[in-house]
């Protein structure tokens, strides 16, 4: 049974099936800390929306893909993961924070775009400092 977990396409499928559900979770967590709904808007049309989700999207397996980089076991991936995930949800805090003058949450549900883009380009260049910190 061992050298079952030993081939590597069993390896590369559960990565990718353990991934696949953290991301689940992980956009669920985003869900419930933003004030709008992701897929609704999205259904809308906001690409501000969508461009901030897809940022999200990025950022999380960008930080898996550090992960499975570096530790061996899936149980140390899996927990490094899901430290990468909290330091990017507080990036996004933050990034809500340092912005006094206006809201995110409000500006991405309205579609302004300019904010939807920065937001992708905070989550996806966080994700290459969280992942680089995690190896």
């Amino acid at each position: 049974m061992d050298h079952f977990w030993e081939n590597e396409y069993i390896q590369i499928a559960a990565y990718y099936s353990v991934v696949i559900l953290c991301m689940i979770v992980f956009l669920a967590v985003f869900e419930l800390v933003t004030k709008y709904k992701n897929w609704e808007e999205i259904k809308k049309g906001n690409v501000a929306v969508a461009l901030a989700t897809g940022g999200k999207i990025f950022g999380v397996a960008n930080i898996f893909r550090f992960t499975i980089e570096e530790h061996t076991s899936l149980l140390s991936m899996i927990g490094w993961g899901i430290y990468g995930f909290f330091l990017l949800l507080a990036g996004y805090f933050i990034f809500e924070f340092l912005t006094p003058k206006f809201l995110i949450d409000e500006e991405i549900q309205k579609d302004n775009r300019a904010v939807g883009l920065i937001s992708l380009i905070i989550s996806v260049g966080l994700s290459y400092v969280i992942g680089a910190g995690i190896s």
